[in-house]
């Protein structure tokens, strides 16, 4: 990838994420090279979908609800039904507590709503 097209990206993730101007080229620019295109998710082992269930399922478990707000809708591009998504975070509950499943549900139900107005 070059550097315009890497720098074109990384602005896109970085408009997302809460990002000080001081650092937001060389922020995105890493999670470019460190997390997609060309990082994690391009490895073979796995296809996104699977990449996009055990992300939301980690995610969950750690209670990062912003990243959640973030793969979710990433999870139904790569194929994710809602109920796939609602059986992930529901098998948290047992994994990760019932509180990150709480709060993981509430997340995915601010998304499915969203996705109902557009």
């Amino acid at each position: 990838m070059e550097e315009e097209e890497k720098l074109r990206l990384a602005r896109l993730f970085t408009e997302t994420l809460a990002t000080p101007d001081e650092i937001r080229d060389d922020w995105g620019k890493m999670i470019v090279e460190t997390v997609l295109p060309e990082g994690v998710w391009s490895r073979e082992g796995l296809n996104a979908r699977d990449r996009s269930l055990i992300t939301i399922a980690a995610l969950t478990a750690l209670h990062r609800p912003n990243e959640l707000r973030l793969h979710i809708p990433r999870g139904r591009h790569n194929g994710l039904s809602r109920e796939e998504i609602c059986e992930v975070i529901m098998h948290m509950a047992i994994y990760g507590g019932f509180p990150v499943a709480v709060e993981g549900m509430a997340v995915a139900k601010e998304i499915f709503d969203a996705e109902k107005d557009s």
